[in-house]
Formats: C-alpha cells, structure tokens, sequence
C-alpha cells in the first residue's frame, strides 16, 4: 500500500514540475510599426496580434495593422483629403532560440492589404478603396524579458513595394 501511495505522490511531483516547464500556449501583443511605401515618405502605425505557439520552435500568428494613415486639408479650396492602409495577416512563425533570452524568427504567411480614400471639396465628396491579397514574409528578433513578456524588433515585407519595421511586445498567457 504504502508503496503505491509513494508511486503516486512521485507521479504528481513529476508531472508538476513538467506541467510547471511547458510554454505558455497563447500570446498577444502590440506594435508600434513604421511603413516605408516605395514612392511615399515614411508613415507611423500600430497594430494588434495573437498567436498561439505549436511548440517551442513554432507558432501561428493573426493580426491587424495600421500601416499609414493620411488626414490633409487645405484651408484655400475648403478642401480635405484622408486615407488609410490597413494590413490584416496570419502567418507561421518558426523561431531559433539562442543566449541570454534572444532568439531570431523568421515569418511566411498571408496578408489582406486594404487601402480607402475620400476627398471632399466644397459639397462634392469621392471615395474609393481597393484590396489585394499578397505572401507575407518577414524577420526579426526577439527578446524574453521574462516568460510572460517577450520584446521583438520585426522588419517586413507585406508587399514588393512595402517594407515595415515594428517594434512590438508580446504577453503570454
């Protein structure tokens, strides 16, 4: 008797210094990104993402971008024009640890590029938007902080004449 007892409190110790070691399965975080379009000057934006890690090496990540955003108005026509890019992607992420809590990652996925634009002189008003499917892919590197906070430094290419730097922070949970 006494034998399977001690089996048993062996067993629960042993699976809760396994379950204690696991990765944390599910992630979000932000960015703050800045977006390069081939012909345009520089734009800031942000964005939102969540993943979840398949294992320690892989992951599958989703999420929506602000890549530029444009609000003008030219006070001699009464005249105002915005616009806004947005990005929404999923991707498989794979990740090579190595020292001291950093590790490089490397991105290839599928992002919807969508952009809208208005302009209103006087009482006329126009709007158009357009869309495009395009391969994503990227890297970049990241830092744990600890294993709730991870840090990362991305740069990507969503697009052939887009390239977009992020600086983002990622939450395990």
């Amino acid at each position: 008797m006494f034998k399977k007892i001690a089996a048993a409190a062996a067993l629960v110790v042993a699976s809760s210094s396994v379950f204690a070691q696991q990765m944390p399965q599910w992630y979000a975080g932000v960015d703050a990104s800045s977006t390069k379009i081939e012909g345009a000057d520089r734009e800031g934006g942000g964005g939102v993402f969540i993943g979840y890690n398949l294992s320690p090496n892989f992951a599958i990540e989703a999420g929506w971008h602000r890549l530029a955003e444009a609000d003008l108005y030219y006070w001699d026509l009464d005249a105002r024009a915005k616009a806004k890019f947005d990005q929404t992607d999923v991707s498989l992420i794979g990740t090579l640890p190595l020292s001291n809590g950093f590790g490089v990652y490397g991105r290839l996925g599928y992002n919807h590029l969508k952009i809208k634009a208005s302009a209103s002189a006087g009482n006329v008003r126009v709007s158009e938007s357009d869309s495009e499917d395009k391969v994503l892919y990227g890297a970049g590197l990241s830092y744990t902080f600890n294993p709730q906070i991870v840090g990362r430094l991305e740069v990507q290419k969503p697009h052939s004449d887009i390239t977009k730097v992020a600086v983002g922070v990622g939450f395990n949970f």
